[in-house]
């Protein structure tokens, strides 16, 4: 349906995120996927959506000036919010054990903000998600770390997996959101370009 409205665009995915393209084919949505490195730093002073806003920024300016008049970039990204800080990927397994431990029996906020970027203008827009733990026992949280190794996930877990069915108690908000994309917010937006 909206692959059809959007043809005369031709969408560009700057992600590596495997969930992410799967949530650009799964929205039948016609995509490119370019990549270009960007070192995801923020200034020390931004909290919250106030770091995705800023990373996911930073990814689209990369690509200043290289977009013709009828691509649009998509950019995106996602940090797990929890008692005053964010929670990116962990280094090792003694981080990833840290976070998930900080987790247990309480709420945290996910947060992920896009950006399209078109060769005139930028538009940006976030979402936020509670995720409230069960109470996790050392045994369980090890398991998750040495069985599935979720190096790659913003708080160390992805939610669609077996940790997510075992760990979650509770989701108030998008739950596509915490995999890395508020896909109702993306195809909302996208729908408004035609």
């Amino acid at each position: 349906m909206l692959k059809e409205k959007l043809k005369k665009y031709k969408i560009i995915l700057a992600s590596g995120s495997p969930r992410r393209q799967q949530f650009f084919k799964d929205l039948d949505l016609d995509f490119e996927i370019r990549l270009k490195d960007v070192e995801e730093i923020y200034p020390p002073e931004l909290k919250a959506a106030a770091i995705t806003d800023f990373l996911a920024e930073l990814k689209a300016n990369a690509f200043e000036g290289e977009l013709k008049e009828n691509e649009i970039l998509v950019t995106s990204d996602t940090i797990v919010w929890h008692e005053g800080r964010a929670l990116g990927k962990p280094k090792n397994a003694d981080e990833a054990f840290a976070m998930i431990k900080s987790m247990s029996n309480t709420t945290h906020e996910v947060f992920t903000s896009v950006c399209f970027k078109t060769s005139s203008s930028s538009t940006l827009i976030n979402d936020v998600t509670q995720v409230t733990f069960n109470d996790l026992s050392d045994e369980a949280i090890w398991y998750y770390i040495e069985n599935y190794k979720p190096y790659d996930k913003a708080g160390a877990y992805g939610i669609q997996e077996w940790f997510g069915f075992m760990a979650v108690a509770k989701v108030e908000g998008s739950y596509t959101n915490v995999m890395g994309l508020p896909t109702a917010k993306v195809y909302k937006y996208l729908s408004t370009l035609v």
